[in-house]
This record gives C-alpha cells, sequence and structure tokens, in this order.
C-alpha cells in the first residue's frame, strides 16, 4: 500500500493501534514468562524456563515497539528501533541456542508438566492473533518496525509449538531431547530475522516504484515500510 494515501487521521489510528498491540503483547508475556519460569523450576524443565525467558525477550521487543510510537514522530525512531528489534532477535536465539544445549546435555530428566502444556496451548491461540492485527496495522501504515515485531511474535508462536510437542512427547515417551533440536531450527531463523531488522529488510510488501514516481533511482521499495533498506 502506498502510505502517502493516508490521511493524518488514519495514521493517528494505526499508530495507537500499534502502541495498543505493542502493550497487549508486552503484558500476556510478561505473564506468560512467569508462569513458564515458575513451572519450569516445579518441573525441573530446562524447555519451560528457557520458554519464559524467550517471553521476556518478546516484552522487550513490544518495549520497543512502545517506545517509537510514543513518539509524537514516530518514523523518526524507526531505524533505531528496528535495530534494538534485531538485537532482541539474536538476543532470543542466543538464549534458545545455549537452552537447548544446556537441555540436550543435562543428565536429569524433566518431569511431566500440565501447566507448561496448558500454557503453550493458550500461546498457541493468543500469538496468532497478535501476529494477524500486527501484519496487517504494519502493511497499511507502512511500518518496518511494526513488521519486524509480529515476526518476532510469530518466532514466539513457534517456540509455543515446539514447547507444546516436547512437553507432551515427554509427558507420554519420556522423549525429553524432542524440543530442544526443533529449538535450534527456530534459532536459525531468528538470526536470519534478526540480521534484517538489523539492516532495515524487514518488510514483505516490497515492491519496484513505478518510474515516474522513482526519486532515488536506487530505490526499490514502494512505501516507507522499507525506507531504510540496504541494498
Amino acid at each position: 500500500m502506498n502510505t502517502s494515501l493516508l490521511t493524518p487521521e488514519r495514521r493517528a489510528v494505526l499508530s495507537r493501534r500499534s502502541l495498543w498491540l505493542a502493550y497487549a503483547t508486552a503484558g500476556y508475556n510478561l505473564l506468560e514468562g512467569l508462569v513458564a519460569i515458575a513451572a519450569g523450576a516445579a518441573a525441573s524443565s530446562t524447555a519451560l524456563i528457557g520458554f519464559g525467558l524467550d517471553s521476556f525477550v518478546e516484552v522487550s521487543s513490544a518495549a520497543v515497539l512502545i517506545w517509537q510510537f510514543r513518539s509524537r514522530v514516530p518514523e523518526d525512531r524507526e531505524r533505531l528501533a528496528l535495530r534494538l528489534i534485531g538485537a532482541s532477535f539474536f538476543a532470543l536465539a542466543a538464549w534458545v541456542t545455549f537452552d537447548a544445549a544446556r537441555s540436550l546435555l543435562a543428565s536429569g530428566d524433566a518431569d511431566a508438566s500440565p501447566v507448561g502444556i496448558g500454557l503453550a496451548v493458550a500461546s498457541l491461540l493468543v500469538m496468532p492473533l497478535l501476529v494477524r492485527a500486527k501484519r496487517r496495522t504494519g502493511r497499511e501504515l507502512g511500518s518496518a518496525t511494526v513488521m519486524a515485531d509480529s515476526t518476532q511474535t510469530m518466532l514466539c508462536t513457534w517456540l509455543s509449538a515446539v514447547l507444546l510437542v516436547g512437553l507432551v512427547l515427554n509427558a507420554a515417551w519420556g522423549w525429553s531431547w524432542a524440543d530442544p533440536i526443533a529449538a535450534l531450527v527456530i534459532a536459525g531463523v531468528a538470526v536470519k530475522e534478526g540480521v534484517e531488522a538489523w539492516r532495515g529488510e524487514h518488510c514483505d510488501d516490497c515492491g519496484p516504484l513505478p518510474a515516474v514516481a522513482t526519486a532515488d533511482p536506487g530505490s526499490d521499495c514502494a512505501d516507507g515500510c522499507c525506507a531504510d533498506r540496504k541494498t
């Protein structure tokens, strides 16, 4: 969408929506993290504890979005906000890798955790709704930051699915190695997304500008969503 067609009133509505989505994400993930760490400690589950810490990384990404959209001119903070979200992707990948390796090398087995399974199911219901709302808002607003934050939320959705599979397999058959293996794959994806956010490439609806509208010959983006993209 060409964001130059947005009226100031519509842009203000979308900015407020982005802010409230960030508040909702931060609030849910803070609660999710506290429950996961408590349940993980009770069950001696490194996967649940790691998931709880991952939730706090998602809180940090939401906090960046809140910081950006509390500004009178959010676009002025977009480049730095993207760098900060990129850093949160790297932190997520680092922790998931560390926790997965620790889970694989740990000699003790975690107990079954019905609370952890219920938490993973709840996250699989809530997170996709947030992802969808963020992506619709980010595309219309032309915000690379909102799009990057939606990907961070999607990665946490995948981690919820990995956690659920791991907890169920561990409870049913004692396969405690299942979720750290899958988590390593997600860590690789997080690194890729972090690099793209850091470079300002986190926009999935970029397209070539019409020749008559191309002010910058080096630009390959149709709107402000990827204005800072590096080629």
